[in-house]
């Protein structure tokens, strides 16, 4: 079954050349992520790290930076001998890594799961130990590990609905990869019966939390606040909506949405971060349509302060830009994405708004649910109303915003427990050598 596994990894990855040329044309830095896909990685990053026994942090992408970030800086904190290299797969998770984790020695693109590739990277590097972020799992890359006896911990564990289905047409490979990995440190209860459930030893897995809770990246003193509105052009208006991670079909509920708010209160301004920065142009026409005038975050300082909507078109700034927020609404929810990160805008003690597709976030947004921190609308007119009813209803927003800060505050210390558990890990180790 791996053979099969990893002759589908070659083919999937030749028939991918052309979409690689055309990124390469359109994706500034792409050409940089594709070398270090391919093992070509940067001579100093390998001095840095390579035989240093290192401790390899990898995350996927901006949502798994996230949550790695507490982790690698309590990693510092209570292991500040160690080194530490992070891994990343996309290059907004690069940029956000570069910007949140200023701990790491190192910060390299992950190869490509092809077996020689896995190989040579692992070698280079050769690492104490790798920590794989919530579902990063990858056959040809665990399967290196263990052959080079290099242990691998699962930390800030996540296993969605789907991830659940679709390992379990993975057969041996799957038994192949849950052997693999020593521990596993799993977000919640939920996701704890689910990886034993795909065969982990029960007495290997722990529920540490979510190290989402820990996040402190987008903390903003009341100077910086002071500072963002009056780049982003909001000083002396409001109130301010906030659309965080929007997919394709949400952006028509708020920009109608905002034109029934402003007929109330004419005021009312929206900073909006479409997840996919590619669709800033087409979010940009469709705020035209209904009337807005908008603005790129790039844009500014510099242009006309006239505007009705903000367009995130960056990396990395959108947990501190939940601070300005009076509401916040939360994407990929609306529309059957499976929802993004809630605890961002709770984290700034934020009332928090979202659509009923949040599966990816079960346990999250059942817990800010019931803590009435977050009220969940099914459609245009139920949006429409929860965003006016928050904005007229100071007493309603302030008691939302409280229950946000307070379930972050109840919730905090997993990357603490993470790397405790790493701790014992290596300890055990040692004494079985």
């Amino acid at each position: 079954m791996h053979y099969f596994y990893s002759l589908l990894a070659v083919l999937l990855t030749v028939t991918a050349v052309p979409v690689f040329i055309y990124r390469l044309i359109r994706e500034e830095g792409f050409g940089e992520r594709l070398k270090q896909s391919f093992g070509i990685l940067p001579k100093e990053v390998i001095v840095n790290v390579a035989n240093k026994q290192a401790i390899w942090l990898h995350a996927a992408s901006v949502g798994e930076i996230v949550a790695a970030s507490p982790i690698a800086r309590e990693i510092k904190n209570q292991m500040p001998e160690r080194t530490m290299v992070i891994s990343v797969v996309t290059t907004s998770g690069y940029e956000m890594a570069k910007r949140i984790i200023p701990q790491a020695d190192g910060l390299i693109y992950f190869p490509l799961d092809l077996p020689w590739l896995s190989n040579w990277v692992v070698r280079a590097i050769k690492p104490a130990i790798i920590l794989l972020v919530e579902t990063e799992l990858w056959p040809n890359f665990l399967k290196t590990a263990r052959k080079s006896d290099i242990p691998v911990m699962m930390v800030n564990g996540r296993i969605s609905d789907k991830s659940v289905n679709r390992y379990r047409y993975l057969g041996s490979v799957l038994q192949d990869m849950i052997m693999s990995v020593k521990k596993f440190c799993m977000q919640s209860s939920i996701d704890v019966k689910r990886i034993i459930s795909l065969g982990a030893n029960p007495e290997l897995v722990f529920n540490t939390g979510n190290t989402k809770y820990d996040q402190t990246y987008t903390e903003v003193s009341a100077e910086e606040k002071e500072q963002l509105m009056t780049l982003y052009g909001f000083k002396e208006r409001g109130p301010i909506i906030v659309a965080g991670s929007t997919h394709r079909g949400e952006e028509e509920y708020l920009f109608t949405a905002l034109a029934y708010i402003r007929t109330i209160m004419p005021q009312v301004v929206m900073l909006l971060a479409p997840r996919d920065i590619l669709r800033v142009e087409e979010v940009e026409k469709l705020a035209a349509e209904y009337g807005f005038n908008s603005l790129r975050r790039s844009t500014l300082p510099g242009k006309s302060q006239e505007h009705d909507v903000v367009i995130l078109d960056t990396i990395g700034e959108l947990g501190r830009v939940y601070s300005l927020g009076d509401v916040i609404f939360v994407g990929g929810s609306l529309v059957a994405r499976g929802g993004h990160n809630i605890l961002e805008p709770a984290a700034h003690g934020k009332p928090i708004i979202v659509g009923p597709h949040m599966f990816n976030f079960k346990e999250i947004h059942a817990l800010l649910t019931k803590s009435e921190a977050c009220l969940t609308v099914t459609g245009q007119e139920t949006l429409s109303q929860a965003l006016r009813e928050i904005l007229q209803n100071n007493e309603l927003a302030m008691r939302m915003s409280e229950n946000s800060w307070a379930v972050i505050k109840a919730n905090r210390g997993a990357a603490i427990r993470n790397v405790q558990e790493l701790k014992k890990l290596e300890e055990t180790l040692k004494r079985r050598n």
